[in-house]
């Protein structure tokens, strides 16, 4: 395998996320008709009669083709047509019949994700995980807290996604959708010249109908239609070029909606600032007149005049005030509670509606004892209620911002492609006919594109035509500009820094390498570490937990007062035992809100995956990241791992009288005609030993290469000229009757002790000389290691190849323990047998043969050079093929882990010492009281602080990096 040569390409897809929907290789899309293929286990068939009335039951279903069922193996297989029967009619009927279905897999999933608005803590993501999971037809569904989105896996012959949408609103949250099926190969297309609904749905009959289009969604109102397609069949500026050309009435242009995720944002962050300023226009007044005015006469002796009995003016100011904060202002906790208790949970705005509540209404009730009694004396709430509710729309406010931070780098990311590109149109001789500028949008499979110096690549691609050095840090991390010349591979977002480049475009939309990190990233960010159960079990009880609490802090307060127990003195003036006990309650329920809980470890996750991106490790989601922080072991593979993967000659030498530049020519002439990697190499390096124009002018002699035969696993041999010439190793040189003596003998013995193969090339019977050839060391590989070893992480190499090859590798790279000559499912039972001794292994690989072992390991690390398969496989990937990003990828595990923890001493830190001051615990003894307003500062500051404590991990910097 040659991992790095020039013709490698990036596969498709190059990298998928670890919660994929998987579906049943066994189900085909029929090219005809669009008949399915469905294969399933049947339990309970006796014999062939059995076998039959299944097979005839089946038939008699509307829309299924054929259907065969084996008696001997228990195996169904059924032909349908989805638009006239689904997968579920199919097994209800066997199940009907008397049957057991068994390895049943519903072949029809569909994908959609939600933004979801109106989600305050972990309380509320988990609701709306239950609701989604309750709909008939929902496969699975995973909300992200943080991120407030929902990504859903569904059956889409049972429910579509506005349905989805719909039970949301139904359990009290709010839902856009972001999108379904694959929206990287989608275009986006504004016509004008629409006149009816007629007009549409033609446009959508015959976009329907077009070779490569997979679906098609019109939207009547804003005449837009969105395409999505088959990049391998057609493409965006096709399905345009067609939709303009189907009618001389319409006008087809390319329409870029706007991006949801940064609209939604911005739009919230909007909201919590109005709301917040619309509340300090009421509650900066209020608190004038309930806390300053007062404190200074005469200014503020006029609020004390009476209106009737012991209403006073500042009362009633004060209750004008309050009103609209608490009821329209206020509008979304009131809302909020409903829907959480109608779903029999409770979140923040329970709290917030209770502690609210209990100082407005009672306030109210002095108000009107106050209208009613010529003698009544008593302290209205309405400033609590007021401030408290601005302190936590404005930390609701500065909270929006800082999470909004938390995916800078995926939004970094996203914006790497340019949104122009030049196209260039051929004729059949290559010469250019035109060059255009088009939207990157555009771009379809095996354009030709034009990029200058200092332009971004947009798409991935092969160079074609040019040299130039590019820039693929914003990939790869690494900031070495990389050369690049025909048949080199280049990445959508990297930068050409100079030299003008000619590529034909390989993979676009979905399919680039840009895409599928960041599809990786978003499924990471969604997904739930498992250090998250804490606060999700935390979460469950902690919000009845907390109002039992503040019902007991208030009968704490109010019986020993009314009994008299503690001193009237502790009561302040103008209040009484009641309202002592009802301000400690309010200070209870707002202090303890679980809100930073829930953002605790999901922020954190958010902005580590990011950051680890773009600095060249791709981390599958929380589950791989919290498992790498505990990896004491190291299991690496050889071949492309600790090696390039590419074999190199090391040295040469010769053993006859024959000159230099003869025994290069003849050695080329020869290896030319094998396509063994060993063969390129010893040609490499002998056109390298030679100029071009001695090359010329010894193959130009007339000599020709005749008689080649190949000797498997010994070399080859073949007439150059008229001289005899086999190149191959000592076993060749046994069978071809050539001498090997003592100086050849230990040349080999030499080389095989540092791990190099010797090829040797006779000529005429006798060696004239040979080629060292090894696969080499990176250079990084000892020091990483040693680096390892520093942080008490043991290396372990296991290998396919043999034991002296092996041993001489791991002596230089510093691996005590080695496995050598072991097949792939023996590399997993390597792995398994570490762990059941106790160790955490992360196994680093890079192709096929070591899929298995990827899968067995605590934690798969890919190469990002690799297979396919490897790269799937794995949960963390290397893109830079660099060993220094293994250590990075643990060490930024550690962080992010260590951050987490950090993150719930915050979120429970305010909590832990709060709760006893807003209770009351040091009043008896310092008079500190932690009054309703400054508990609900505190409780938005704690959100505040834990994601800017997860922001600080944006500064990670990688512990070791190698100076080349």
């Amino acid at each position: 395998m040659e991992v790095n040569g020039k013709d490698d390409d990036l596969k498709t897809p190059l990298l998928k996320s670890s919660d994929a929907v998987v579906i049943d290789i066994k189900s085909v899309h029929s090219v005809n008709q669009g008949i399915r293929t469905i294969t399933f286990k049947i339990g309970g068939i006796e014999c062939a009669s059995c076998s039959s009335s299944i097979e005839s039951l089946l038939l008699d279903l509307n829309g299924v083709q054929s259907a065969i069922v084996s008696p001997l193996q228990g195996q169904a297989v059924v032909k349908y047509a989805p638009e006239l029967v689904d997968v579920k009619a199919i097994k209800e009927t066997v199940e009907d019949a008397g049957f057991e279905v068994k390895e049943f897999t519903d072949q029809d999933i569909a994908v959609c994700r939600l933004r979801i608005k109106g989600m305050m803590c972990t309380s509320c993501s988990e609701s709306v995980e239950r609701a989604l999971l309750m709909i008939e037809g929902v496969k699975k569904a995973v909300v992200g807290l943080a991120l407030e989105e929902a990504k859903i896996n569904y059956d889409p012959n049972v429910i579509n996604p506005n349905q989805i949408i719909e039970a949301v609103e139904d359990s009290g949250f709010g839902a856009d959708l972001i999108g379904s099926g694959n929206n990287g190969n989608k275009v986006h297309i504004k016509l004008e010249g629409i006149v009816s609904v007629e007009d549409m749905n033609g446009i959508k009959n015959s976009l329907e109908s077009l070779s490569g289009v997979n679906d098609v969604e019109i939207d009547v109102e804003g005449c837009k239609v969105s395409v999505g397609y088959d990049p391998d069949v057609t493409g965006g500026r096709s399905v345009i070029q067609f939709v303009q050309e189907s009618s001389t009435h319409y006008q087809a242009s390319l329409f870029i909606p706007e991006r949801g995720n940064e609209t939604e944002k911005s739009h919230e962050i909007k909201i919590y600032r109005n709301q917040f300023l619309w509340s300090c226009l009421f509650s900066i007044p209020l608190l004038m007149f309930s806390m300053v005015l007062p404190m200074i006469p005469p200014y503020g002796n006029w609020l004390s005049y009476k209106l009737h009995n012991m209403l006073t003016v500042g009362m009633v100011l004060r209750w004008i005030l309050c009103t609209p904060v608490q009821f329209i202002i206020g509008k979304r906790f009131y809302v909020g509670s409903y829907h959480a208790l109608r779903r029999k949970s409770a979140n923040m705005d329970v709290l917030v509606a209770l502690g609210t509540n209990a100082a407005y209404f009672y306030s109210v009730y002095t108000l009107i004892k106050a209208l009613i009694s010529d003698a009544f004396e008593g302290q209205d709430f309405f400033e609590t209620s007021t401030m408290l509710i601005s302190f936590i729309l404005l930390g609701k406010y500065l909270e929006s911002i800082a999470k909004g931070k938390t995916s800078d780098a995926l939004a970094k990311l996203t914006d790497l492609a340019p949104d122009t590109a030049c196209l260039l149109t051929m004729d059949d001789s290559g010469n250019t006919i035109s060059e255009t500028e088009i939207n990157s949008q555009l771009i379809q499979k095996n354009d030709i594109l034009k990029i200058f110096p200092g332009a971004k690549f947009p798409v991935d691609g092969v160079v074609i035509d040019g040299h130039g050095y590019v820039n693929e840090s914003m990939i790869t991390g690494e900031a070495i500009p990389v050369s690049k010349s025909p048949g080199d591979r280049v990445i959508g977002g990297t930068v050409n820094e100079n030299g003008c480049l000619l590529i034909k475009a390989t993979h676009i939309g979905s399919e680039t390498a840009l895409s599928q990190i960041v599809q990786i990233v978003e499924a990471a960010q969604l997904a739930r570490a498992p250090v998250q159960k804490l606060a999700d079990q935390i979460s469950r009880f902690f919000v009845p937990a907390v109002v039992a609490a503040a019902i007991v802090t208030w009968l704490a307060w109010y019986i020993p007062g009314a009994l008299g127990i503690y001193p009237k003195s502790w009561i302040p003036k103008a209040m009484d035992e009641f309202e002592l006990a009802l301000q400690f309650g309010i200070s209870v329920l707002v202090v303890a809100c679980p809100c930073a809980l829930g953002l605790a470890t999901p922020t954190a996750v958010m902005v580590a995956t990011g950051k680890g991106a773009t600095q060249g490790v791709l981390i599958k989601g929380g589950n791989a990241l919290e498992k790498a922080h505990k990896v004491n072991t190291i299991v690496f593979d050889k071949t492309g791992t600790l090696t390039f993967g590419k074999p190199k000659v090391v040295n040469d030498v010769i053993f006859s009288e024959i000159e230099m530049e003869e025994f290069c020519n003849i050695a080329i002439a020869v290896e030319a005609n094998s396509e063994h990697p060993i063969a390129k190499a010893v040609v490499e390096h002998a056109k390298s030993k030679l100029s071009n124009r001695e090359f010329q002018t010894w193959t130009g002699t007339g000599s020709v290469v005749k008689d080649f035969t190949v000797q498997p696993g010994a070399g080859v041999g073949c007439k150059v000229g008229e001289k005899t010439v086999f190149v191959g190793n000592k076993k060749l040189m046994r069978l071809s009757n050539v001498v090997v003596d003592v100086e050849v003998e230990d040349y080999f013995t030499e080389n095989e002790k540092l791990a190099r193969t010797c090829v040797l090339v006779a000529v005429d019977g006798k060696v004239a000389g040979g080629f060292a050839v090894t696969d080499p060391v990176k250079p990084e590989a000892a020091l990483v290691v040693s680096f390892l070893r520093s942080m008490n992480i043991d290396s372990i190499m296991v290998t396919g190849d043999n034991w002296s090859t092996a041993t001489a590798i791991a002596k230089e790279v510093g691996i005590e323990h080695v496995f050598a000559e072991i097949d792939p499912l023996g590399k997993a039972d390597r792995v398994k047998d570490l762990q059941a001794r106790g160790k955490i292994v992360a196994m680093v690989g890079d192709g096929i043969n070591d899929s298995p072992a990827l899968v067995a390991a605590n934690v798969g690390m890919a190469i990002g050079a690799g297979t396919d398969v490897a790269i799937e496989a794995a949960d963390i990937v290397l893109i830079k093929s660099n060993l220094e990003d293994v250590i990075t990828a643990i060490d930024l595990s550690r962080k992010t882990i260590s951050r987490i923890h950090l993150n719930y001493v915050w979120a429970l830190g305010y909590n832990v010492l709060g709760m006893p001051i807003a209770a009351g615990v040091l009043f008896p003894f310092t008079g500190i009281r932690l009054p309703p307003w400054l508990a609900g500062a505190l409780m938005a500051a704690s959100s505040i602080s834990v994601v800017c404590s997860s922001l600080l991990l944006q500064t990670y910097k990688k512990p070791f990096t190698y100076s080349k």
